[in-house]
């Protein structure tokens, strides 16, 4: 794989964002992440999943300015391949946990939160959703999932202001699940791991598709009247302006 790694333990596996600084979304990302769920899920010898980043970078979202040089239909199948992946991710049956190691924000957030728990690093890192002031529509299915785990009308203020969040502030609206240095971050998703581990694994499962039956059926079923609208948006004049205008004040860092 050239954007993830994967390190096997007794009973689950970590996957490591791993692509550059800060682990930005490309494509490949995006096909590597739905492939190896699908194998993770199959695998029987793995019961959990850790989603891991790098020091200071959890991911820092979609990769604008790559994914500003695609073609049109490479941008439309980008979308769909990201809708694919929060599909996989909140569906996937078994214990996935987010190991926050920095920043995440917009695209890394949303990985965040398809997972049952999430422990973010300490420090001046960032979390959330900004997607509006970037110029990129929030489809409904993301307002549902991250509504989940904050309550729908904090989500609808935080993303029509497009709030990041400290740590301690994601914590407090309950957007992670709990702060560590960051030298324990990795330590206390495994612990937690461990804890997931001494159920009985079929009855964990099930209560957990139980409990997310609804929003695993609202990530899952966009068609492609929505993947039309997220294009048509994306290519508006104005809003390649915002979008482009982005790429290059990331360009200067």
């Amino acid at each position: 794989m050239e954007t993830l790694q994967l390190t096997q333990k007794d009973s689950y596996s970590i996957v490591t964002l791993d692509r550059g600084k800060s682990n930005p979304m490309n494509l490949k990302m995006l096909e590597e992440l739905i492939n190896l769920f699908e194998e993770l899920k199959n695998n029987k010898s793995v019961q959990g999943v850790i989603i891991s980043g790098k020091e200071n970078f959890f991911s820092s979202g979609l990769d604008l300015p790559e994914i500003m040089t695609y073609d049109k239909s490479t941008t439309r199948l980008f979308w769909q391949k990201f809708m694919d992946v929060i599909a996989a991710l909140t569906s996937f049956p078994k214990p996935l946990i987010s190991a926050i190691t920095g920043h995440a924000p917009a695209g890394g957030c949303i990985i965040a939160i398809c997972s049952d728990y999430r422990i973010m690093a300490g420090g001046q890192y960032k979390i959330g959703l900004n997607e509006v002031p970037v110029g990129i529509v929030v489809p409904r299915h993301i307002f549902e999932l991250y509504s989940f785990w904050i309550g729908r009308h904090r989500a609808y203020q935080f993303l029509m202001e497009g709030r990041l969040m400290n740590p301690q502030q994601a914590s407090d609206a309950g957007l992670v699940d709990i702060v560590v240095p960051t030298e324990q971050v990795l330590e206390s998703a495994e612990r937690k791991m461990g804890q997931y581990l001494k159920f009985d694994q079929a009855t964990w499962s099930q209560t957990k598709l139980n409990l997310k039956k609804d929003i695993i059926k609202e990530v899952s079923e966009y068609d492609e009247q929505l993947l039309d609208k997220i294009i048509e948006h994306w290519y508006q004049p104005h809003v390649q302006n915002i979008l482009n205008g982005f790429v290059a004040m990331l360009k200067k860092k």
